[in-house]
């Protein structure tokens, strides 16, 4: 059986990513996705346009949001939520509380990257971000990049804004627990997204597993546009293991600067069960 080409983790303006989300959805469609989620962080508001245009172009489509956790020793995780109802209230109210504190830490990061000679950073990086009640390290990353610091995003996040260094603000995301229960509640499944980003040790990244399988969490991404053959093959075994849904997403967040393009991603393993063959979720399976 031919496999689907599914690409179930992107960005747009909405959060983090440089395209609008109906050019998201129109790009995915040219490079080949036969089933697009759309994932912005924290945030539903892009759906409806990205639905719009991907109905235009008789694409499927899935309604998705990545949640920001807090998990262990002031470690974020990211955890998709595939499928959900964006009209659910809870789920609504949770993002809602999970965003409302990043425009007080982008204010501290900028006072934390000015004592380190890099000044104006909070209207810059404001100038990049599409949605301002989402500003993100990412909008800090390009503007940076724009003042000729760095040549480009990640060399940024590894000298100022990763944990440790000079423009890094900790920040209390949602729990493990809350980001399941919304998913959940809203009728999705849920997924960690990239789990090879994490620095957890290996008992660390078991106990994630298994305490996000005992709340309801039903996948992992094998494949990820920031994530190597090795790694895909790890996560594979942790599939199997664990008995999760297997999934695949680019996490594209624009041109030249994302991994991955949208929609170039290897197949998954054949004795993998893809999470949008997922038999206990109606949403998903509706969307194909």
């Amino acid at each position: 059986m031919k496999a689907i080409n599914a690409d179930l983790h992107c960005h747009s303006t909405l959060s983090d990513g440089m395209l609008a989300p109906a050019e998201v959805v129109r790009r995915a469609h040219e490079n080949g996705v036969e089933l697009l989620a759309l994932t912005d962080h924290d945030e539903l508001s892009g759906l409806p346009e990205a639905r719009a245009t991907a109905s235009e172009l008789g694409l499927r489509f899935i309604d998705g949001v990545e949640i920001s956790i807090s998990w262990g020793d002031d470690q974020t995780v990211h955890i998709l939520g595939l499928a959900v109802d964006p009209s659910n209230a809870a789920l609504q109210a949770g993002l809602q509380k999970v965003r409302s504190g990043r425009d007080a830490r982008a204010a501290e990061m900028a006072t934390e990257l000015d004592k380190v000679g890099i000044h104006g950073a909070y209207a810059g990086a404001l100038r990049y971000a599409g949605n301002p009640a989402m500003i993100s390290r990412a909008h800090f990353a390009r503007y940076i990049v724009e003042q000729g610091c760095a040549k480009d995003t990640k060399t940024v996040f590894d000298h100022w804004l990763a944990k440790g260094k000079p423009g890094y603000v900790a920040h209390a995301w949602a729990t493990l627990e809350d980001s399941v229960a919304w998913i959940v509640g809203a009728g999705g499944t849920a997924v960690i997204a990239h789990p090879a980003r994490y620095r957890l040790t290996k008992a660390q990244r078991r106990k994630l597993f298994t305490t996000f399988r005992d709340l309801g969490g039903r996948g992992i991404e094998v494949l990820s546009g920031a994530q190597g053959p090795e790694e895909a093959k790890e996560f594979a075994s942790v599939c199997r293991e664990f008995g999760f849904l297997a999934s695949r997403g680019s996490d594209f967040h624009g041109p030249g600067e994302s991994w991955m393009d949208l929609g170039k991603l290897p197949d998954l393993p054949e004795d993998l069960t893809p999470v949008w063959a997922d038999r206990k979720s109606t949403r998903l399976n509706s969307s194909h």
